[in-house]
């Protein structure tokens, strides 16, 4: 299987990877960052969370993915800021990001609509341990003794959230950086992100929550589709689709926690069925999620005075 696996991303580094360039997750309505930089801070709270996904088990080298969001609202500015951190290995290639993001609020109804724009660094490198059948040495676009590349990178973005829906539209990569010494250029990807909390009959403690996340690179679009149900604003169970890759069962837990219970933990699990050609050869993706959002309250301004009459 490991020869199996280092030919294909022999194939696909000297062709110059055109594939996905961005984190592909499951539960990727907990991540609505790292893609759009319209996002930050929108919530009115100080989040930070993290995923690990360890995709296609059963291969040795398969593609393990790590992502770590932050985010917070600046309110005297009505802006947002945010900070993205990623990591994946696929083999004998290891991509890494670090993304800033700035979004700019305004109030329209009773949701925020920010606008955003992401800056940062985009970088690859490619080993030197190859097994495959023929000898890399033939391919010039595989280097010999490893290489490494990077290369600076804009995002940008409109969002819209409110108490009950969220929709929102980007780009990545809009320099389309060329990281020619490991022959692999950035293409520029479009997502469209969009969720709804729908309460059945009115009842806050059973919630359905459609959830969809498309993205493109111009030539080929995946497309994700989720519903998950949240029961009395604790557990959630669901199902995503992927087209022409997986079908995944979620599940979840969340709790307020502080004093005033203002802040939540979520902890989330997804399971990916691999419906491809690669279910011959794995046994399917593991994804964990976690979540813990705080709200900034302002302390209050207390004005002080002084009267003679008073000790």
């Amino acid at each position: 299987m490991r020869g199996i696996l280092t030919a294909v991303v022999g194939m696909v580094v000297a062709s110059a990877s055109f594939a996905q360039q961005d984190p592909q997750l499951t539960q990727y309505m907990f991540d609505r960052l790292s893609v759009n930089p319209a996002v930050a801070g929108t919530n009115g709270q100080l989040c930070v969370t993290g995923f690990f996904r360890q995709q296609w088990s059963g291969f040795e080298g398969a593609p393990k993915t790590g992502l770590l969001n932050a985010q917070m609202p600046i309110a005297k500015i009505s802006s947002g800021v945010g900070l993205s951190v990623y990591f994946d290995e696929l083999g004998q290639q290891k991509s890494n990001f670090a993304r800033l993001s700035y979004s700019f609020h305004r109030k329209i109804g009773p949701g925020t609509f920010g606008v955003g724009l992401s800056a940062g660094l985009l970088a690859h490198s490619l080993g030197s341990n190859w097994i495959a059948r023929d000898n890399p040495a033939d391919d010039a676009a595989i280097p010999g003794n490893g290489q490494s590349d990077s290369k600076f990178d804009l995002g940008a973005g409109l969002y819209y959230t409110s108490p009950t829906f969220y929709i929102g539209i980007s780009s990545t990569h809009l320099t389309e950086p060329e990281l020619k010494d490991v022959s692999i250029k950035g293409v520029r990807h479009y997502w469209v992100q969009a969720g709804y909390d729908w309460a059945i009959g009115g009842d806050k403690k059973y919630v359905l929550q459609p959830s969809t996340l498309i993205k493109s690179d111009g030539t080929s679009t995946q497309v994700d589709l989720t519903a998950t149900f949240l029961y009395n604003n604790q557990v959630w169970l669901g199902v995503s689709y992927r087209t022409e890759d997986a079908i995944a069962p979620l599940i979840g837990y969340q709790i307020a926690t502080g004093k005033d219970k203002t802040s939540m933990f979520k902890i989330g699990y997804s399971y990916d069925v691999t419906t491809s050609r690669l279910k011959n050869y794995s046994s399917g993706s593991h994804e964990i999620m976690l979540n813990y959002c705080m709200l900034l309250v302002k302390k209050p301004d207390l004005q002080i005075y002084k009267n003679v009459r008073f000790l």
